[in-house]
């Protein structure tokens, strides 16, 4: 094979070199069936504790029914951006359901939830205005806001103080958008929506929440964190994805109905993404009738988390302050995260290590997500590779 540009790249070598010296280097594991509790990846059968598919829908029949109808009535692509030629009737009913389902006037889907974040943030905000973040928000979220000439402001993580501090000193600016997740990736924890919303009530702020991990969780019929805090209604921009408990692809944007339109003409990641296949769209709009429809999906969610949060913290892993399916076991340095998830791997459990710049340096740790998949025996199965692993390793006493 050939060299490219005599090898200019090769500076990367070095890099990669330092990043496995620092135990920040990861590869990609291969998954060898469809996604369920119980998979084979790189060769091995394990229980994998690793994926967004919170409510199983991901290799649901109905989804898999939807999609191969949308493909025998529509086709598989759509060939064109949505603003050209892509928007087929199927979109449409796709962001009306979304809108019912969030009690908002509108909503608009994009590729990706980092398209949503990045394409909203981006074309909302400019000179003059301030961004303010909470510490600890998504990457996407960071992502948008350095692509904007606001001014940013962090505040520390869910300090409602230090929320109101900011909001204080950013009066003079020509709008102020305060965004935050609705549920933390990397620890579980939920924002206080109710105290944030009313802060921005009574500084007339804009409220955005990027509620990818709280979307067919959290809430009546997992309507998102908004709902769980009661503030529906309150927030200007509810940011969702399909790709988590929905089981399929893409990220929206549900408000105003002249949100979707200022979004739909300047909102840079939507403009130029061709159109989601009516596949993914079909299966999305299954997907959401089934969270209305068949609550014991939920059920059976959190009856899962709830057991088997209770259960790791007994044997005494560090699981922070998670609130949700999110439950990490906090390890302090990255080679011991590293390591544990290698012993966990042998022993039969797939679960991915979380090392900076996901987080902190000395806050390295293995995320686990639990789905309504999950069986009892899957659960104590895992609990069994924990505690044994963890001993050897020194993590428990």
């Amino acid at each position: 094979m050939a060299k490219a540009g005599n090898n200019r790249l090769a500076f990367l070598k070095a890099e990669i070199d330092s990043l496995k010296k620092q135990n920040l280097f990861n590869t990609l594991p291969v998954l060898e069936t469809e996604q369920r509790a119980r998979v084979r990846i790189n060769g091995k059968d394990v229980i994998t504790l690793s994926t967004n598919n919170y409510l199983g829908f991901a290799n649901h029949p109905r989804l898999r029914k939807a999609a191969i109808a949308a493909i025998n009535k529509w086709g598989f692509g759509t060939g064109a951006v949505r603003q050209i030629a892509g928007t087929m009737r199927i979109h449409v009913d796709l962001e009306d359901l979304l809108a019912k389902y969030k009690r908002t006037e509108a909503a608009l889907v994009f590729t990706a939830g980092i398209a949503a974040n990045r394409g909203t943030i981006q074309c909302l905000m400019d000179s003059g205005d301030v961004i303010i973040s909470d510490e600890l928000n998504h990457g996407s979220i960071i992502d948008g806001v350095r692509l904007t000439k606001a001014d940013r402001k962090i505040y520390p993580h869910k300090d409602m103080d230090g929320l109101e501090k900011v909001l204080r000193e950013s009066k003079k600016a020509r709008r102020r958008l305060v965004v935050t997740d609705g549920v933390f990736s990397m620890d579980g924890d939920t924002a206080p929506l109710d105290e944030i919303a009313e802060l921005c009530k009574r500084h007339d702020a804009i409220l955005m929440v990027d509620d990818a991990h709280g979307d067919g969780v959290m809430g009546r019929d997992g309507r998102g964190t908004a709902n769980h805090y009661g503030v529906d209604g309150e927030v200007d921009i509810d940011m969702g994805t399909l790709s988590k408990a929905f089981g399929c692809l893409g990220g929206y944007i549900a408000g105003t109905s002249y949100l979707k339109d200022y979004l739909t003409n300047r909102a840079r990641s939507f403009i130029f993404t061709t159109a989601h296949p009516p596949a993914v769209a079909a299966a999305c709009m299954e997907a959401i009738r089934m969270v209305q429809g068949e609550p014991q999906h939920l059920r059976q969610l959190w009856k899962n988390t709830i057991y088997f949060k209770k259960s790791l913290m007994e044997l005494g892993f560090n699981t922070g302050h998670s609130q949700t399916p999110i439950t990490p076991v906090i390890v302090g340095e990255s080679g011991l995260a590293q390591r544990l998830s290698a012993g966990l791997f042998k022993a039969g459990i797939f679960v991915k290590p979380i090392v900076y710049p996901l987080v902190a340096k000395d806050k390295a740790r293995v995320r686990t997500i639990v789905t309504a998949q999950h069986t009892k025996e899957d659960l104590d199965a895992s609990l069994d590779a924990f505690k044994g692993v963890g001993k050897r390793l020194k993590i428990l006493k």
